[in-house]
């Protein structure tokens, strides 16, 4: 790994997706930036340093990309660079291997796969032009950071090129253990082409941990040392680091958004058309890892069970539409939509919809209205890297009134499961009705308490701690500097770094 001035380095992002969405608007078309954490933690810190960002624009046939692009990294104040990549790419690296390989196997979905050598040699050639993309805009100097499962082999396709790049990784899904990464047909060069990078980085200690041990397994010449975050493993010919950085969100936006008076007055207007009754939430884009069929069914198992929340409670699920090209998901959608029916259709009585069902987009105001009118939060998925709708609702209940629940198979689980989150099984549908029952009685005194440390907790470890966190283990040359330096990566722009 070569040395780098920690302060002047160039940051060189690169992401399957750019950091903006392309819209036509009265026959033209528009750039915008990005809304997702992501991009609001690293903005600042491209733009300090002049940084540029690497990913694929979207499909926008017509438009003035290289135009659009230019005006944009003018205003932004670092450069976007797009890699293009043709219809039948995008099938087979994006919906192919990506989406029914790594995706359903990294989260516990191995019958969901779809093993196709086809797949596999259209993600090496996609990551062969984000590779190539990558070498003509970097310099040496540079730090790239390269983020998720579609693009685990950029810096070994960098290294084949001959270019000795630093190359840094995130991983924001969870990673199997060994007996299901082992199932995987290409196991052997997805971990070695992992191992190209200087930095490897995990939502969680346990990601971290069957990282390691399949580098075990399949690298046996690979010699692990170092002990907590961060570990070193060295190989005959180099060394590079693993870690845990657990990814979180700008915890002062969501917070301010739901006190101001717009928020405010739609999450009384939320909750007043539902007649005051307690609201429960469950808000996740439509994926079958989210395990919203699950949580539907504990939502039945609640009213045969616990017939005295009839028409006291109100479930809302906000799904937002994902991979609607992909069959399964639209199969998906259908089953939801048939649960949802069967359960209003079991249990509705006049004034009382049991389930408010709702397929959308919905605006970021809108969304943190619903945060701060629900009096729980329903975060069950199946399997999660870390899922940061259950942190977001905690940001946004500025009330700390409210009840978190929280599957113990989410990355959050690992943070918030000590300060005060209910950790429910999503598979045991009335273990979770059960729960949901004794919350509702639980008295105000302790769920204001167990809102305030979650709160805390978010507040103190957020985007920025985890941009600032995976950066000063990049530049740190030994094992020990970390965490005890603390080295600030961010642009001087006006934010508590503790969001208070």
């Amino acid at each position: 790994m070569k040395e780098h001035n920690a302060f002047s380095t160039r940051l060189v992002v690169v992401s399957n997706r750019l950091p903006i969405s392309l819209a036509q608007e009265k026959g033209a078309w528009t750039v915008k930036p990005g809304a997702g954490g992501l991009v609001t933690a690293l903005a600042p810190v491209l733009m300090n340093r002049g940084g540029l960002w690497i990913g694929w624009a979207g499909a926008a046939a017509g438009a003035d990309l290289k135009g659009l692009l230019t005006a944009f990294s003018k205003d932004a104040g670092y450069d976007l660079h797009p890699v293009f990549l043709s219809e039948e790419e995008i099938k087979g690296y994006y919906f192919g291997f990506s989406n029914e390989i790594i995706w359903p196997l990294f989260h516990d979905f191995q019958s969901r796969c779809n093993f196709m050598p086809q797949y596999w040699n259209a993600y090496l050639n996609v990551n062969l032009k984000f590779a190539e993309v990558t070498a003509r805009h970097s310099r040496d100097s540079d730090y790239i950071w390269v983020h998720d499962y579609h693009l685990m082999h950029l810096a070994f396709m960098l290294r084949n090129m001959g270019l000795e790049r630093n190359c840094g990784f995130f991983l924001h899904i969870p990673f199997p253990p060994p007996d299901i990464f082992l199932k995987l047909p290409w196991r052997d060069k997805i971990i070695r082409a992992l191992l190209e990078f200087d930095l490897v980085g995990f939502q969680t200690m346990r990601d971290r941990r069957n990282f390691v041990e399949c580098t075990e397994a399949l690298v046996p010449e690979a010699k692990l040392s170092g002990r907590g975050n961060i570990v070193a493993i060295s190989l005959k010919r180099r060394s590079i680091r693993a870690g845990c950085f657990p990814i979180s969100i700008d915890f002062n936006s969501f917070a301010a958004l739901a006190s101001s008076p717009e928020v405010v007055k739609a999450a009384e207007e939320i909750q007043e058309a539902l007649r005051y009754r307690k609201i429960i939430l469950g808000v996740d884009r439509m994926d079958y890892s989210k395990g919203i069929p699950q949580r539907l069914q504990a939502i039945r198992q609640l009213f045969v069970k616990y017939p005295d929340l009839q028409e006291k409670v109100t479930f809302v699920q906000i799904a937002v539409p994902s991979r609607e090209e992909i069959p399964e998901y639209f199969a998906l959608k259908n089953e939801i939509e048939q649960l949802v029916g069967e359960i209003n259709g079991q249990f509705t009585r006049p004034g009382w919809i049991p389930i408010h069902y709702q397929y959308r987009n919905l605006p970021r105001r809108e969304l943190i209205a619903y945060y701060r009118a629900a009096d729980m939060a329903l975060v069950t998925p199946l399997r999660d890297g870390m899922n940061l709708v259950a942190k977001e609702y905690c940001a946004a209940n500025v009330t700390e009134s409210g009840v978190l629940f929280l599957s113990e198979f989410a990355g959050a689980a690992a943070q918030l499961q000590k300060v005060g989150a209910i950790l429910v099984n999503p598979y045991d549908t009335e273990g979770t009705a059960k729960a949901i029952h004794r919350a509702f009685y639980m008295d105000t005194r302790e769920r204001h308490s167990r809102m305030v440390k979650l709160r805390d907790s978010v507040r103190r470890n957020n985007i920025y701690w985890w941009v600032d966190s995976f950066l000063q283990a990049a530049f740190s040359r030994h094992l020990d500097d970390f965490p005890q330096e603390t080295v600030d990566f961010r642009a001087s722009v006006a934010f508590d770094p503790n969001g208070k």
